[in-house]
């Protein structure tokens, strides 16, 4: 009984922690005041406005969503590829392989954007889109193959042989059986691969040139030189963005299971 009263009580005060920082922060995109500080004078949009008109922060919004949708395109269809290589049971050292593709979660950034930077210069890929794609699509591939690889654990490979057995070729089997069935960890690994994109800064500050500012590197420089609500409000469309995508993909599953026969 006292352990289900001690996670009743733990459990909201764990949650609390977590997002009290973003229950500190997000008001402040609402106010009329230039500066950062409670209580809030009066609310505006004042600063969304500011987002939208300002030609530095429309123009790192667009290339975060540009940067964003093309590492995730990038980093899914590797992660998918390498998900399906890691699922083999018969691959030699296929644990030293799941850990070198985890491998950038825990290079330390600075060293992985100096490792970055040496080489897409020698490829002559800097201060480019795609030499930030690339960047970006390194550290975002390890929770890509994480999500993959926990859907494809999860399916029956009894269903897969069935489907051989009728005659399905490789190709028809993957398409019709293995994909439906890991297609939400496919999602689950699109959406933190967006989302890894969006919050990246450090690699982006040694591979982006002047036309590649992301919204990230926008708002950290904005810190270095003034502190301004503008930076609120970009958290706030940060934060906004991401819960709409994890709504979407909710929905996505709920409806995916609505239709699923039986």
């Amino acid at each position: 009984m006292w352990i289900k009263a001690a996670k009743l009580v733990f459990s909201p005060l764990a949650m609390l922690f977590l997002v009290a920082p973003l229950i500190a922060i997000l008001p402040l995109a609402f106010t009329s005041s230039v500066i950062l500080t409670y209580p809030i004078p009066s609310y505006s949009l004042r600063w969304f406005e500011e987002l939208l008109s300002a030609d530095t922060w429309r123009r790192s919004i667009v290339n975060s969503l540009m940067i964003g949708g093309g590492t995730t395109l990038l980093a899914t269809l590797l992660g998918m590829a390498a998900s399906l290589g890691l699922r083999d049971r018969a691959l030699l050292l296929r644990g030293t392989f799941r850990t070198l593709f985890l491998l950038p979660m825990v290079v330390p950034a600075v060293v992985l954007g100096v490792g970055m930077q040496v080489l897409l210069a020698r490829l002559g890929l800097t201060n480019s889109y795609v030499g930030v794609i690339i960047a970006h699509t390194v550290v975002a591939v390890p929770f890509v193959v994480i999500s993959i690889s926990g859907a494809l654990s999860g399916i029956d490979g009894r269903t897969e042989l069935a489907a051989q057995s009728l005659g399905a070729s490789p190709w028809i089997v993957f398409r019709r059986v293995t994909l439906p069935l890991a297609m939400p960890g496919i999602l689950s690994g699109a959406v933190l691969a967006f989302a890894t994109s969006l919050d990246e800064v450090v690699l982006t500050l040694f591979v982006a040139g002047p036309n590649q500012r992301t919204l990230a590197r926008e708002m950290f420089s904005s810190i270095r030189e003034n502190v301004s609500p503008a930076i609120a409000a970009a958290a706030f469309l940060f934060i906004a963005a991401t819960v709409a995508v994890g709504l979407s993909l909710a929905l996505l599953r709920s409806l995916r299971t609505d239709v699923r026969p039986g």
